[in-house]
């Protein structure tokens, strides 16, 4: 009889540049209130973090440039373009809830 496994048993990936622009993708649509947050079940906009993710993702994309692989430019590019499109849709409903 095998033992069941849970997540916790199963290790991170880690080093994969593709992988960390998902993560930090993932963390900015959570500060977006796009995602439900695992933990609280809830969805919560917090346009600061979700500010701040998406500016490091500019700052990488600006460093990178010129280091990435086809497909790792676009990856971050197309990350970085949802989150400027979602972060546009959260401040005008974030001005339009305190105007109403």
């Amino acid at each position: 009889m095998s033992e069941e496994r849970t997540a916790a048993d199963l290790p991170l990936p880690g080093g994969n540049f593709l992988l960390m622009i998902q993560r930090m993708g993932y963390q900015g649509l959570l500060g977006l209130g796009v995602l439900e947050n695992p933990v609280t079940g809830t969805k919560q906009v917090n346009l600061p973090t979700a500010k701040m993710v998406l500016e490091d993702l500019r700052m990488l994309t600006e460093k990178t440039t010129g280091n990435l692989a086809d497909d790792e430019k676009e990856h971050l590019e197309g990350v970085v373009r949802d989150l400027e499109g979602a972060y546009a849709k959260a401040s005008e409903a974030t001005i339009d809830d305190v105007t109403s």
